[in-house]
């Protein structure tokens, strides 16, 4: 049994990495990252090397496909050549890549779902794909959502944000949070072997505990029945954002004897 976990970024201000390698110090601590720098630019070829020379086979990658395919052409084919940019800059890292993540944008609603599906079926097969919706529809009706999903074999991607949203912000990062992260219920629901959960807590770690607690018997279930879950840990700040991870692996891990560790940090790499 093996779970994931991980945060939106490897290197942060408020973690002391030293050297040049901050990923290799971040995958000391977690063995998965969100990949959210691709949707914004596509990393060279030479930078994946890199990325792949920095972590072990067993690290996983959730890699964001490029904002020109999912909400400049909105999965048309007219966005397919900066799809194969990014697929052919991503293949250094092989096995590492645990799935490709197309976050649609709040706009992309029920209507969409024919385009989805048609752009699931374009892809090659050799990688898992995620899907991660804001439309609020989604959450009043997520059949026909789960239809498309389970004829392609793809992911889910639901954002717990419900933590933060439970009572005013109290800081500059919460504020920034506050006006920028979805506000949707989520329904804790697996389409595939390995679903993918992006969890917001607070600033505060005891809040951002407390807020994943409803999580820990779904994760448990999911590695009991054989499923392979990845659980990335938010906060406004992102400070300790590395540290909870590893604590929620542990909450689980009580939870789920024998359950695969993770690996152990080298002395004074982060935190």
């Amino acid at each position: 049994m093996r779970l994931h976990v991980g945060c939106a970024q490897w290197t942060h201000k408020a973690w002391p990495v030293a050297g040049t390698e901050k990923l290799r110090s971040y995958a000391e601590w977690c063995n998965a990252v969100e990949g959210n720098t691709t949707f914004y630019a596509t990393p060279t070829r030479e930078t994946v090397t890199a990325w792949a020379e920095q972590t072990t086979d067993d690290f996983r990658f959730v890699l964001k496909f490029p904002r020109k395919v999912t909400h400049d052409e909105r999965l048309r084919s007219s966005g397919d050549e900066a799809r194969r940019i990014f697929l052919e800059a991503i293949e250094p890292l092989g096995p590492r890549i645990h799935a490709l993540w197309i976050q649609l944008p709040a706009s992309f609603g029920p209507s969409d779902l024919p385009a989805l599906g048609d752009f699931l079926r374009r892809q090659p097969s050799g990688f898992r794909y995620a899907v991660e919706v804001r439309h609020p529809a989604f959450a009043d009706d997520p059949g026909p959502l789960h239809q498309v999903l389970s004829a392609a074999d793809a992911e889910l991607v639901p954002f717990d944000t419900s933590v933060m949203f439970a009572s005013p912000p109290t800081s500059d990062a919460e504020r920034d949070a506050w006006s920028k992260k979805p506000r949707l219920p989520v329904r804790p629901h697996a389409v595939t072997d390995s679903p993918i959960i992006r969890y917001l807590g607070r600033d505060d770690p005891a809040r951002t505990v407390e807020g994943w607690q409803r999580w820990l018997p779904v994760i448990a279930r999911w590695l009991r029945e054989g499923r392979s879950p990845t659980v990335f840990v938010h906060t406004p700040d992102n400070a300790e954002a590395p540290a909870l991870a590893r604590r929620f692996h542990a909450e689980v891990a009580a939870l789920v004897p024998g359950l695969e560790p993770l690996p152990e940090p080298q002395p004074t790499t982060l935190f």
